[in-house]
């Protein structure tokens, strides 16, 4: 019997197309966060801030546990799909099971029929998408209220998305009545605004056209106090002038497919760190029993950075939808906002960018969207804390995230399920290898004293014997003069 799960809109369980009660305001809050999640192990911790949103009461784990045995019992032979995981759950579904998959899914074939010219496709595309919006998802869980704003902005990404769509294909007639709605709700939405604006004028109302921006406007200064955009203001003046270009529906832009390649060079040559690196291929294999996100903690300069580019270059085929890469400090030590790594996140993914969101919240839904289905690599270097990181974190399923950072991130491992790896000094032996790939065997062997110096002075650090190895190779007479230049002895 096909079994579906809906949360777009008030949770519920199909069981061969009837609804089944899924139990009170707690169960509804633990399904709802494994069915966004599907196939990703979710924490308890994140499933106790999804019930008591921050105040947890001292029995939250064991009365978790309670949660779970009631919604398998509850939901008959589809509860075996929420299967004990470590540290807490997962549910086990397929993508049409879930119409918060389907949607992204969706979204995500229109976008390319889109970039491939197909705007008719697009829109069909994107108009079954948003009829599996039922309503406001997690209306009455607190737990879950910023998981309900990014849907919600994809949502409206969808709706823009589609009604630019329609403008192209000379369809203004199609979309007055649902900008009308989402202007309404949401009033700060610009983009939804100058479609809104566009239609209106394309239908031969240019007074109501003119009265949409002046609307638009005042909600504007009233409510943030900032005055329209340049793309909102451009557009009102093309209205009072009657631009040519108003009257015919706009060439449509080719989109580029962009599959980004940003892993920075990796420092060469790389010894040691076998254990390591088979740590990673564990927590970062494919399939959805895995962590799928990994910190690399340690102190300054013992080559938490060099492992993972290591590992990064080593699988970077596992990741064909590309990989992305960024230094969460800037040149100055100063750390970089979450808003504009996303911001470059966005470009580097192919959204053009006049469609990049102002609001933060909505570069999350939308970096988050553009990468649900897709297999890319996320290499975030010398983060600062959890708050700097959890922006960044996207969630599919087949996405993975490697972090670097000094400090141990408990949070991350905590409520986001990371697998937490301690990087230590490189072994005696692997300071030796490094530094006779670095110099070379025969300088190893005839400056013995200066080479066990040196790897004494660095104490396993690799950076620091990288810095050694230089200094030796730009003083000539420190290698071997003699072989160098060939002066018999």
């Amino acid at each position: 019997m096909p079994v579906e799960f809906g949360v777009l809109g008030p949770i519920r369980s199909l069981h061969g197309g009837v609804e089944r009660r899924v139990g009170g305001p707690r169960e509804r809050a633990v399904l709802g966060r494994l069915v966004l999640d599907a196939n990703r192990v979710v924490s308890v911790d994140r499933l106790i801030e999804a019930v008591w949103h921050g105040d947890p009461p001292a029995s939250a784990r064991g009365q978790i546990a309670i949660c779970v045995s009631r919604l398998r019992r509850a939901l008959g032979e589809a509860g075996r799909a929420i299967d004990t995981a470590n540290p807490g759950y997962v549910a086990r579904l397929d993508d049409d099971a879930v119409d918060w998959l389907r949607f992204t899914s969706l979204v995500g074939r229109a976008r390319s029929r889109a970039a491939g010219g197909d705007a008719a496709g697009a829109v069909a595309l994107l108009r079954e998408a948003l009829r599996l919006w039922r309503g406001v998802p997690f209306e009455d869980l607190p737990g879950l209220r910023a998981e309900a704003v990014w849907m919600q902005s994809a949502r409206l990404d969808a709706v823009e998305a589609c009604a630019e769509l329609e403008l192209r294909l000379g369809l203004h007639h199609r979309v007055g009545e649902e900008l009308t709605a989402v202007v309404a709700e949401h009033p700060l939405r610009e983009r939804a605004w100058a479609h809104l604006m566009l239609a209106r004028y394309r239908s031969g109302r240019r007074a109501d056209a003119l009265r949409t921006y002046q609307d638009a406007r005042r909600a504007l200064v009233e409510q943030i106090g900032l005055e329209p955009g340049r793309e909102l203001r451009e557009l009102h003046e093309q209205v009072l002038r009657d631009a040519p270009e108003l009257l015919g529906a706009p060439r449509a832009e080719a989109v580029p497919v962009v599959v980004p390649r940003q892993l920075p060079r990796q420092a060469l040559p790389f010894a040691g760190r076998a254990a390591e690196l088979a740590e990673l291929d564990a927590a970062l294999a494919p399939g959805p029993d895995v962590p799928g996100a990994v910190v690399l903690s340690g102190p300054g300069e013992v080559g938490k950075t060099a492992l993972a580019l290591r590992w990064a270059h080593q699988r970077a085929d596992r990741f064909p939808d590309g990989q992305l890469h960024a230094d969460l400090v800037d040149d100055f030590g100063r750390p970089v906002p979450a808003p504009v790594l996303l911001d470059r996140f966005l470009r580097a993914l192919g959204v053009p960018a006049t469609s990049v969101p102002d609001d933060p919240g909505e570069k999350v839904a939308l970096y988050r969207s553009s990468v649900a289905h897709k297999r890319v690599l996320v290499v975030l270097d010398g983060a600062v804390d959890h708050t700097q990181v959890r922006p960044l974190l996207p969630g599919g399923a087949n996405t993975r995230v490697i972090v670097t950072s000094r400090q141990p991130m408990d949070e991350l491992v905590a409520r986001q399920g990371a697998h937490r790896a301690f990087v230590e000094p490189l072994r005696p032996e692997e300071s030796w290898q490094l530094l006779t790939m670095l110099l070379g065997h025969d300088w190893v062997a005839e400056e013995r004293g200066e080479a066990t110096r040196i790897v004494g002075s660095c104490d396993g650090f690799p950076l620091p014997l990288r810095r050694a190895a230089a200094s030796v190779r730009s003083v000539p007479h420190r290698l071997d003069h003699r072989r160098l230049t060939g002066v018999p002895a």
